[in-house]
């Protein structure tokens, strides 16, 4: 990787790399950052499991009724005709009952409770009739263990509930739980500083003047940073002069484990960037065989991780998604996960050149039929930071396609693969 910065986009010779190169190159280049942190259940929400969590217990801890009914002995169920069991007792959740059911008798149960000594199955409320401290069971077929959950049938001692790597969500949160772990060991918050640069540049509720616009593109980062494993750090936007240019890199690499920032990473659009990206850090500059988002440059500043991303608001987005985002599943200990794509009909023709892969903004939905189908936003431009909010999935054209007729099935990848 080279410690001298070279413009991608002023050398039409360098080789375009395809998605996967790069994605390979960066997964490669970054590893998972090794301080932990105890915490407790709630507190831990969202964040990564450093360490695989082991089962002290059975869950459940013992065998228990599955409904409300009658705890009895499979062998007192007639092969016909009817039986008459005495009730000894009740059981309910918490409350076990004591004693021990013996030939003819059966104990009134309720879901959750322990199943009595002497029982092994349990007799649905619906399926008997009662009458003076008595049960009358007709024939009907019944199996040993009807309706009992039996001791460690969802867990047992020993296993290995939740790996390393894994996100802890609602039903990990309640598995952990189940088996009475309050505290876990999960990868401490990845540090994400970032910031935008560029005198035309102004932040959101302030007056611009001619020439200026709105930077957009540090609160779409800070949507996607937006996350439990994430402690995210927004700089600003730092004027085009050296020593503050200068100055946020070094502040940015201090603090965090990654640094990101958005456009002007070309020689003469922002010389002060590439100069100090040449002084502080190793970074190279790829020409990447996508579109929207062609420009990428990555590498370290001091001891951070560095993405320059595009410019462009939609390509600051897929080129986060596509390169960013993994590398930050990585880093924060997570289990490698493959891209969610589906197949859906294109409801329309879809247009491209070939020669870059293209992340074409859609909208996902079932047709009449049932079948996914799917259509794009519109325009696709790569300013049109509109088309973003109105789609719900990328629709994946290959670079080697010239586009794709309507009804032709399409590769697509839905938004909800990034929220994880």
């Amino acid at each position: 990787m080279s410690n001298t910065p070279t413009d991608c986009c002023a050398d039409p010779g360098q080789k375009l790399l395809s998605v996967e190169q790069g994605r390979k190159r960066i997964l490669a280049a970054v590893s998972a950052i090794e301080a932990t942190e105890q915490l407790h259940l709630r507190a831990a929400l969202g964040r990564i499991l450093c360490e695989p969590v082991v089962a002290r217990i059975d869950v459940p801890p013992f065998a228990n009724s599955a409904m409300d009914g009658y705890a009895v002995r499979s062998e007192d169920c007639p092969d016909s005709g009817a039986v008459t069991l005495e009730i000894i007792g009740s059981a309910f959740a918490g409350a076990p009952f004591a004693e021990r059911v013996g030939a003819g008798q059966c104990v009134r149960i309720m879901t959750g409770a322990v199943l009595p000594d002497g029982a092994d199955t349990v007799l649905m409320q619906e399926h008997v009739s009662r009458e003076q401290g008595q049960i009358r069971c007709e024939h009907r077929a019944v199996q040993q263990g009807q309706n009992v959950r039996y001791a460690g049938e969802d867990t047992r001692r020993g296993d290995t509930v939740l790996p390393a790597g894994r996100r802890l969500g609602a039903a990990e949160l309640g598995l952990l739980a189940s088996v009475g772990v309050a505290e876990v060991c999960v990868t401490r918050k990845l540090r994400v500083a970032f910031f935008s640069t560029g005198d035309e540049l102004a932040s959101a509720g302030t007056p611009l003047v001619r020439g200026q616009i709105y930077d957009s593109n540090r609160y779409a980062l800070f949507g996607m940073l937006s996350r439990p494993e994430i402690e995210c750090y927004d700089l600003g936007v730092i004027p085009d002069r050296r020593e503050a240019v200068r100055t946020a890199f070094r502040e940015a690499a201090a603090m965090a484990d990654m640094v990101l920032t958005t456009g002007g990473v070309s020689v003469g659009e922002a010389d002060y960037v590439t100069e100090t990206l040449g002084e502080l850090g190793e970074i190279s500059f790829w020409r990447m065989a996508m579109k929207p988002g062609k420009p990428l440059a990555f590498g370290h500043v001091g001891n951070a991780v560095f993405f320059g991303l595009p410019g462009n608001p939609v390509s600051v987005m897929a080129t986060f998604y596509q390169f960013v985002l993994p590398a930050i599943r990585k880093m924060t200990g997570q289990q490698a996960l493959e891209p969610l794509m589906i197949q859906a009909r294109s409801s329309q023709n879809l247009k491209k050149a070939p020669g870059r892969m293209e992340f074409q903004r859609g909208i996902l939905q079932r047709g009449s039929d049932g079948q996914w189908q799917v259509s794009t936003t519109g325009l696709q431009g790569s300013h049109l930071l509109s088309s973003m909010s109105r789609a719900n999935c990328f629709i994946l054209l290959p670079a080697e396609d010239a586009g794709a007729t309507e009804g032709d099935l399409v590769t697509v990848q839905p938004f909800q693969d990034f929220s994880t």
